[in-house]
């Protein structure tokens, strides 16, 4: 069976417009069958992907919307509608598949059958319109082989994903991780190819957007480790840690020291631009580059913080935080 018979698509999307547009194209020039979770769109993405010939599936906002539940109510309906069908290529709605992708993808599936998910070179459209795109694009550059997770965009064994349980629908960041932690943990491999699979649209034009977004990593580390902290995982708990460490026990430790002790204590808040020049000498590409990164890198421990305060203020209050957008 080729390709397109043996493939379905679940895209996922909220108010994504022109790119739900060349997303779904992209897809339907490869795969046949493709459902579509909208989650609450305010503008036309309903009627764009009804236009392109996919499955609409209008995801029920009477409780909280989460990326992990959009795909699960997807892959439920792909099932149906497509009975059978062995692959299923997730596909965020901001992003657009690569063309030859997808038989590259199928092809290393079929003559590794260890392996329960797949996935490439995700890149940044347009990294030169932000510092905050820019930053994204380096995000995506990650190391080539088996690898112990991968992103929103995926192509996955139908068989696997089912036997694990799916996404937790609850994880409202992070949720392609920790489904690779259970994969992993039932005999699974997961594996990057050094193959372009998709671009990614991140639309993020000011800091405002990128504090969000790093906030609601911070949430998905704390989430993470306290789902799979525990050894041999370990799953996030360093860069929970790290967030607690500079985002929240350090500034708060830093200006105790300087209300308590006076003027010259105030001096300790120097441990960060410290911390900025390490990171400038760890990172690699040019002098420049690698400073402005070090900042972002340093600075982003603050809203991670927060999102593990916030994590940790759902807990206590057994309350289901409802997605952290940043567009």
């Amino acid at each position: 069976m080729n390709s397109l018979g043996r493939c379905g698509a679940v895209v996922i999307g909220r108010n994504e417009g022109e790119r739900l547009r060349l997303c779904l194209k992209s897809v339907a020039c490869r795969i046949k069958t493709i459902v579509y979770v909208d989650s609450g769109s305010t503008d036309n993405s309903v009627e764009i992907a009804g236009d392109i010939g996919a499955e609409v599936v209008a995801l029920d906002m009477s409780s909280p919307f989460t990326a992990a539940r959009a795909r699960n109510v997807g892959f439920r309906r792909l099932q149906q509608i497509q009975p059978g069908c062995e692959l299923v290529h997730f596909v965020d709605g901001d992003c657009e598949l690569v063309a030859s992708w997808l038989d590259r993808a199928v092809g290393f599936l079929d003559s590794h059958l260890s392996v329960a998910a797949v996935c490439g070179r995700r890149r940044e459209k347009f990294p030169e319109r932000s510092i905050y795109n820019w930053l994204c694009d380096i995000e995506w550059d990650t190391p080539i082989g088996e690898t112990k997770a991968c992103g929103g965009d995926v192509l996955v064994r139908a068989a696997a994903f089912e036997q694990v349980g799916c996404y937790r629908a609850e994880m409202i960041a992070g949720e392609e991780p920790e489904l690779c932690v259970r994969l992993r943990s039932a005999g699974w491999q997961i594996w990057r190819l050094d193959a372009e699979m998709s671009l990614h649209d991140a639309a993020m034009t000011h800091i405002g957007q990128w504090w969000r977004r790093a906030q609601r990593g911070g949430y998905a580390f704390a989430q993470g480790a306290y789902l799979h902290g525990q050894p041999p995982e370990r799953h996030w708990v360093w860069e929970s840690r790290r967030a607690w460490i500079w985002g929240v026990w350090l500034p708060l430790a830093c200006l105790a020291s300087g209300l308590i002790f006076g003027p010259w204590a105030w001096a300790v808040w120097l441990i960060y631009p410290l911390q900025m020049l390490r990171q400038t000498l760890r990172n690699s590409g040019p002098p420049r580059q690698k400073a402005v990164l070090a900042f972002f890198q340093v600075v982003s421990r603050f809203p991670e913080g927060v999102g593990e305060i916030k994590f940790v203020i759902d807990r206590l209050l057994r309350r289901q935080r409802g997605l952290i957008e940043y567009k």
